[in-house]
């Protein structure tokens, strides 16, 4: 029996009142898993607002949960150790708060479908997921449109040595290579754009496109998830009651959920790939208690910023309509790109 109810993620509400979204926050951030975690390491959750509980979880995860401590990559970093009781308690709560079982997806037809880019396995693993959710029949999911989202982080040479990566310089060259393999295409065509990169292959029988994005602190990071998301929003027409599926690992689904929201603006669903069925590589082991924590710390941070940035929008009257290219834009601090908005590229034959 699960020592934890599942808890929610927040939804993407259909009035966009921000009193509700702070709700879905507040009741996952003050939820039995998050209570029972703080405790295990010493504290004690206050009672307090979604505003409140995120300052002091912030705070209190930056001492106890962040072991990149701002400088390294995810896989870069030596796993601590953790006594039984400690790994289990951290594993049941992380089950709890949606960043280990994958779920399918909520709807039958999406939009969009975007693939998050990461590590050169991730890359294969979550587009493979994604033409096994648009092609098995008993998902029935549909959508006209699928985007993977990178950036031009180097691979390192154990993700070289992965079978597809081959030649593969960067994550946007693992994301073609997912993209080619799970959706048998090969032609492609560059888009001249004066920063980052997209190109869109023909043949599929939908849009299918590879997009890396740059970074908007190219001097002191890579491109991240805000950063990729704001890159392909600015080359849509989105509009607040679009459907989009974000198709990723499960510890990230929390996380880049929020993400979406905050970036995006519209009606967001996001699932983690299910290794059962993805079988573009073999599984490897068990994911270490450390990361888990360092991912229910990056969903801490995320929900403060997307509570923030619904704030904002509501302050200056931007939300409703069809703001959400320019919502997104006031959430990352990106001023408004001079290109104009694109559509979807060539259209698909």
């Amino acid at each position: 029996m699960a020592r934890f109810a599942p808890v929610p993620v927040p939804r993407c509400h259909d009035d966009r009142e921000p009193g509700r979204i702070a709700a879905d926050v507040a009741a996952w951030v003050s939820s039995a898993p998050m209570r029972a975690l703080v405790a295990a390491f010493g504290g004690r959750l206050p009672d307090a607002g979604a505003g409140d509980l995120l300052d002091w979880l912030d705070d209190f995860s930056a001492v106890h949960w962040d072991f990149r401590r701002g400088r390294a990559e995810r896989y870069e970093v030596p796993p601590p150790a953790f006594d039984d009781a400690t790994a289990g308690l951290v594993m049941d709560a992380a089950t709890a708060l949606r960043l280990v079982t994958p779920v399918p997806p909520l709807l039958p037809a999406y939009d969009h479908v975007l693939v998050p880019g990461g590590l050169g396995r991730a890359c294969l693993q979550r587009t493979h997921y994604a033409a096994f959710l648009l092609g098995d029949r008993d998902t029935g999911v549909t959508a006209p449109e699928v985007t993977a989202l990178g950036s031009f982080r180097p691979l390192t040479a154990a993700e070289r040595a992965l079978p597809g990566l081959a030649g593969a310089h960067d994550e946007m060259d693992a994301m073609h290579a997912g993209i080619r393999r799970a959706f048998g295409v090969t032609a492609c065509v560059p888009e001249e754009v004066p920063d980052g990169a997209v190109h869109h292959y023909t043949g599929a029988g939908r849009g299918v496109h590879v997009l890396a994005a740059p970074s908007s602190e190219p001097e002191l990071r890579r491109a991240n998830t805000a950063d990729t998301y704001r890159f392909w929003a600015e080359r849509v027409r989105l509009r607040p009651d679009d459907r989009v599926l974000i198709v990723t690992s499960p510890i990230y689904v929390p996380f880049q959920h929020c993400e979406a929201i905050r970036m995006l603006g519209c009606r967001i669903d996001t699932v983690g790939f299910d290794v059962t069925r993805s079988t573009a590589l073999p599984p490897v082991g068990p994911t270490a208690p450390d990361r888990y924590l360092q991912e229910i710390r990056s969903t801490v941070r995320s929900m403060r910023a997307l509570l923030a940035a619904q704030k904002s929008r509501y302050t200056h009257g931007s939300a409703g309509g069809n703001s959400v290219a320019s919502a997104s834009r006031a959430a990352s601090g990106t001023v408004p790109s001079p290109r104009a908005s694109i559509s979807s590229g060539p259209s698909t034959p």
